[in-house]
């Protein structure tokens, strides 16, 4: 009897299998006889007798080249991929149509960090928006890009997906759930389009949960869109979504294309409204000034150096907090915008730079009955902002509607470790005692008390000062 090696071909030493070995280029049926096996299909280890894989058969490279085709093929089939092939990064207006300057700035950043994952996907990319914002064409086009060069992709709509898997039920099914579950959980580049629009029954919630748990604990490439608040998902899900260590979130602020005039002039009031950031960009590390030659103590021109190291500390790796507290004009809005200023010139999506009275004005007004927008979607917009800075905490009507809006704001962006600066001019004492609670918060907050005086004169006396604030001002 001749034994399974001369049967089958024998390879002289080849390696055990990796427990996610990368993807061997699917072999076409033209393909010349693979040199490995002689298109025997299996090998079996070169080992001794009594070894545990002593004339264990192993399927060839070709093999699961062959595999890893057909389950390609499959996925694909049930991805619907075809529908979106329009949708790549060439027919994408990286610039918009007709946008204000701010939100074409912020949609062109947003594209070109989706082409840079699109290279090497890598963790996990959250896409935020509106209705037609471009997040499902910039996902598509990440998709498209993969397929585009060989790599294997599973492209889902969520709603799509689970009527997918509950098929698996079914008397004519050709497959069980588990083995489609493993597909989609193990497919190299996974794109799950529309999460949060399904029937969020129970059975679903769980399955959507073991998917991307598994792909979180593996740290596989996703890509995820959705148009519903983080807290409106599955806690279990969102926590993950929110781990910034895995995951990055972006939010697309451009109306919908769909909308014609009515989206586009309610961009064009957000963008000049709500942002301010431009109004401040000549406000960098460079242009600030430590006033070495004013006549001011050592210990104050010390703590204003600290100061500027601390913002600089903050705008190389922005996380969490940082709080500025002094009197007006001491520099503390300058650092902010300097923060701002310097992930724009690294190329980063724009942060929102905003003063607190004029963000609670802008909140109000989708009370609006001509209002272009909802006060979920404008309070949306802020509170998923890549980087928020809040300039003049403290200064705004502190109603009980103003402090539970700015509580719900800097309470979502605390518990998900999202990059805040805020300046102030109230003691950390004379703060809201919720937010002066997460402010002491070493972990997730840096608090520093700027005690350098204005720059406009004498220092104030006996606290900050009440007066009104001039706009561009520290």
């Amino acid at each position: 009897m001749k034994r399974v090696g001369d049967i089958i071909g024998r390879n002289p030493r080849p390696e055990p299998p990796a427990d996610r070995p990368a993807a061997p280029r699917p072999a076409s049926p033209a393909q010349e006889e693979c040199p490995i096996c002689k298109g025997k299909g299996f090998l079996v280890y070169d080992v001794p007798h009594g070894h545990p894989d002593f004339n264990r058969l192993v399927p060839c490279r070709c093999t699961e080249a062959r595999i890893m085709a057909e389950r390609a093929r499959n996925l694909r089939a049930g991805s619907n991929l075809s529908a979106f092939e329009r949708m790549t990064f060439d027919t994408f207006l990286p610039d918009g149509a007709g946008l204000p300057e701010a939100i074409r700035g912020e949609l062109r950043m947003v594209y070109e960090l989706c082409w840079q994952y699109a290279q090497q996907p890598e963790g996990w990319l959250v896409l935020v928006g509106g209705f037609g914002a471009g997040k499902t064409h910039l996902a598509a086009a990440i998709a498209n890009h993969a397929a585009a060069r060989g790599r294997p992709v599973l492209f889902e709509i969520v709603p799509d997906l689970l009527d997918y898997l509950r098929a698996a039920f079914g008397p004519n099914s050709e497959s069980g759930l588990d083995e489609r579950l493993d597909a989609v959980r193990e497919t190299p580049l996974l794109i799950l389009d529309d999460l949060g629009a399904h029937n969020s029954t129970a059975w679903a919630q769980e399955k959507l949960f073991q998917i991307l748990n598994h792909r979180y604990n593996h740290r596989l490439p996703t890509v995820i869109t959705t148009n519903q608040r983080v807290d409106e998902l599955d806690p279990r899900i969102a926590s993950r979504l929110q781990d910034l260590d895995v995951a990055r979130m972006i939010t697309l602020n451009a109306p919908d294309y769909r909308a014609g005039g009515s989206g586009l002039a309610a961009a064009d009031r957000a963008g000049r409204s709500l942002n301010s950031l431009a109004l401040y960009a000549d406000k960098t590390f460079d242009s600030f000034s430590l006033r070495r030659h004013e006549e001011m103590d050592a210990e104050r021109k010390a703590n204003l150096e600290r100061a500027l190291q601390a913002a600089h500390k903050f705008a190389q790796n922005p996380r969490n907090w940082l709080v500025f507290s002094g009197v007006y004009g001491c520099g503390k809005t300058h650092l902010a915008a300097a923060i701002a200023n310097y992930q724009v010139a690294r190329g980063q999506p724009a942060p929102m730079f905003v003063v607190v009275p004029d963000l609670l004005d802008y909140l109000r007004a989708t009370f609006s009955p001509t209002s272009q927008t909802t006060l979920d979607r404008a309070f949306e917009q802020v509170k998923n902002v890549g980087m928020l800075i809040l300039d003049d905490l403290g200064t705004e009507s502190a109603t009980p509607w103003a402090r539970e809006k700015l509580f719900q704001l800097l309470n979502h962006r605390y518990v998900g470790g999202r990059a805040t600066v805020i300046t102030t001019s109230a003691r950390i004492t004379e703060i809201e005692p919720r937010l002066q609670s997460r402010m002491l918060d070493t972990t997730r907050c840096t608090f520093f008390a700027i005690t350098a005086p204005s720059y406009r004169g004498g220092e104030a006396s006996g606290g900050p000062a009440r007066r009104a604030r001039p706009r561009g001002g520290a």
